[in-house]
């Protein structure tokens, strides 16, 4: 997981257990007063809500304490496609310039540029250097990229 990824994941286990649980446990005790629990529906839709809270904390939890942080801007590493570097590639076919950056999978964004490492594209990338090609193959073609930067930030 890189840096970014993991204080993402603290801000939203921060969230989770200071506003997001206090407010659910709220809205029990308020559902709670209107009654028979049995037809209480806005009883067991928070009751259902919290269950969702409290699983999403164990599962941030469970990935920040097993997960290994990589700060990529500490890696010695120059000039080579590594997890956590943003690489630029042409696309040999029709010009299109692309950029990703190589994350973690709960990282993963294609649409701002985050590429899983797990991804087919990323694993063709991972050790390449600037100006080698990268070929992308599929069952009904097959993309060739060259590699025009890598940077570390």
């Amino acid at each position: 997981m890189t840096v970014s990824g993991a204080e993402l994941l603290r801000e939203e286990l921060k969230n989770l257990k200071s506003v997001d649980r206090p407010e659910i446990i709220k809205a029990i005790a308020t559902a709670r007063e209107f009654g028979d629990l049995k037809e209480n529906a806005e009883y067991h839709a928070a009751k259902e809500k919290q269950s969702f809270i409290e699983g999403r904390i164990a599962e941030i939890e469970s990935k920040l304490s097993n997960s290994e942080i990589i700060d990529v801007t500490k890696l010695s590493v120059s000039n080579k496609v590594v997890f956590g570097s943003t690489v630029t590639l042409l696309n040999i076919d029709n010009e299109n310039v692309i950029t990703y950056k190589i994350v973690g999978e709960d990282e993963s964004d294609i649409d701002n540029g985050l590429l899983s490492y797990k991804s087919p594209l990323s694993r063709a990338m991972i050790g390449k250097s600037i100006d080698d090609l990268v070929e992308l193959k599929s069952p009904e073609n097959t993309q060739r990229f060259q590699v025009t930067d890598i940077s570390y930030y």
